[in-house]
């Protein structure tokens, strides 16, 4: 089953704005799980996104082409990255989402695929 886990975060908490820095012992300790999730075939794609103050809200209403900039919603924590992973079950999906280590900074969100 593939599963989309949503990374979500207060970008007050993390710099969001600034590129991944190499020697942060965080960094490392993802990138190892990225590295070990692929090698084991669960990670099949994943990614950080730019700053929420950077993005922009899309929606077509009475046929008006409607761009607003930033996130629509009000919350205090905002999607930050994702990963696309490819597991057995919903356990064991979870198992892998619990073993990110951004699981001890922010929330995740684990959807299912429809097949």
């Amino acid at each position: 089953m593939k599963f989309l886990l949503i990374h979500y975060f207060d970008e007050n908490d993390l710099d969001f704005s600034a590129e991944p820095d190499e020697d942060d012992p965080f960094e490392r300790e993802l990138q190892t799980w990225v590295t070990e999730m692929q090698a084991a075939g669960v990670e099949l794609h994943g990614g950080r996104l730019r700053p929420a103050s950077e993005a922009l809200t899309l929606r077509i209403r009475a046929g008006e082409r409607l761009l607003t900039d930033g996130p629509f919603t009000e919350t205090k924590e905002q999607i930050a990255g994702f990963d696309v992973l490819e597991c057995e079950s919903l356990a064991d999906a979870i198992e892998v989402a619990l073993s990110h280590p951004s699981a001890r900074l922010g929330t995740f969100e684990l959807r299912a695929f429809w097949e």
